[in-house]
């Protein structure tokens, strides 16, 4: 059984709470969050024991062997370098930081302490992309020469109240909030870019910070990107992801439905795969999971991190790892060369970005469609995500 401690209860924080709380190898031990009124309500309905000091959790009579961070942006450095440092396993919500160099700085110190680490970019547990990132390590396409990743829908498409996504020094925005996602499957297929151009970061309805964001990105092989988002486009029912692969052997395309492969040389074949046109959907692909809320990636990303604490405790710890730190510092490095790009207006490499503070942006809220949504806009407090 892996004792696991939440902190940080808004639309994210519940939605693990309550993927979590089902589990069968999980016991949530406690939940924190600096609202009283949201502690009082959920200590009242539920059976978890809500505290509002963080402290807390770290304190060994707790007894975590894990937590997972589902705070505003700007909060989980400290926090996670806390639990790091007293050898708790920690799963965090992405961005890492808004820094890249502290993200770094969480991964030496998680590599240092052995600490299981992972990052909420539950994107890497669709099945569809997973079999991109599959098929990318067959070379079944051979070398890619270029890449398109993008991420568009309705998230602000008319002025708004504020919330901590609304604030520059809180990390909002939608590269942080929703270019993200697109950008680090692009790291996951191809690695940390070593510069980027062209990079713009548009407002459309807000005021002060990105609606849209535009990059080029160009690794070290030789091969380019393309990242192209949009939160202000309600032509989209819902945030939609995709990404497009090109390579001298083929190409593929996907996004949560499915992944679409042209293959042209026959030596490089996959199993179950044929020349020309191929289609594998997302529910032939998907493996069941024993609770569903949202989307099936929301409960593997988390069992993966629970059974990879459990094999940490069992002294078997798993030999690589998905969605580590070091993963999310490659991420949050290439958001801030882009976010240093879009403000220079020439190409960033990736040693000049090293160790620099992102400059400042901010984003307006995107309208809240779901009951666990309503109730997070309801309760104030700088812990609820």
């Amino acid at each position: 059984m892996v004792r696991i401690g939440v902190v940080g209860v808004g639309k994210m924080g519940l939605s693990h709470l309550s993927i979590l709380g089902s589990h069968p190898d999980v016991q949530v031990g406690l939940v924190c969050d600096s609202s009283a009124y949201l502690t009082s309500v959920l200590g009242k309905k539920t059976p978890f024991e809500c505290v509002r000091d963080y402290s807390a959790l770290l304190d060994p009579k707790a007894g975590l062997d894990a937590i997972v961070v589902a705070t505003p942006s700007r909060s989980h450095y400290p926090l996670v370098r806390d639990a790091i440092e007293r050898g708790i396993h920690v799963f965090c919500e992405k961005p890492l930081t808004l820094r890249a160099a502290d993200s770094e700085s969480l991964a030496c110190k998680a590599r240092e302490r052995s600490v299981i680490t992972q990052v909420g970019y539950h994107n890497r547990f669709v099945a569809s992309f997973e079999e991109v990132k599959r098929l990318l390590d067959l070379a079944a396409i051979g070398r890619v020469t270029h890449a398109r990743a993008q991420a568009y829908g309705p998230v602000v498409i008319r002025q708004q109240g504020q919330t901590w996504r609304s604030r520059k020094d809180e990390g909002g925005g939608s590269l942080y909030d929703y270019a993200a996602h697109p950008l680090d499957l692009l790291t996951w297929y191809l690695g940390r870019p070593q510069s980027v151009a062209g990079s713009v970061l548009g407002t459309i309805f807000s005021q002060e910070i990105d609606d849209e964001v535009y990059s080029t990105l160009y690794y070290p092989d030789g091969a380019t990107a393309q990242l192209s988002v949009n939160w202000s486009d309600e032509s989209y029912r819902k945030m939609s992801t995709s990404v497009e692969i090109w390579g001298t052997k083929g190409r593929i395309t996907a996004d949560r439905q499915e992944c679409q492969v042209y293959l042209r040389d026959e030596a490089s074949l996959p199993a179950g795969y044929g020349l020309g046109w191929n289609t594998r959907y997302t529910t032939d692909l998907t493996q069941p999971v024993w609770f569903y809320l949202r989307g099936e990636e929301y409960s593997a990303e988390l069992d993966y991190f629970v059974k990879s604490v459990k094999l940490s405790k069992e002294n078997n710890p798993r030999k690589t790892f998905q969605n580590s730190f070091a993963d999310a510092a490659a991420t949050d490095a290439a958001i801030e060369m882009i976010l240093r790009d879009g403000r220079n207006g020439r190409r960033t490499y990736a040693d000049q970005a090293a160790g620099t503070s992102a400059p400042a942006v901010v984003a307006y809220p995107s309208a809240l469609r779901s009951l666990l949504s309503k109730l997070t806009n309801a309760l104030p407090g700088r812990f609820g995500r």
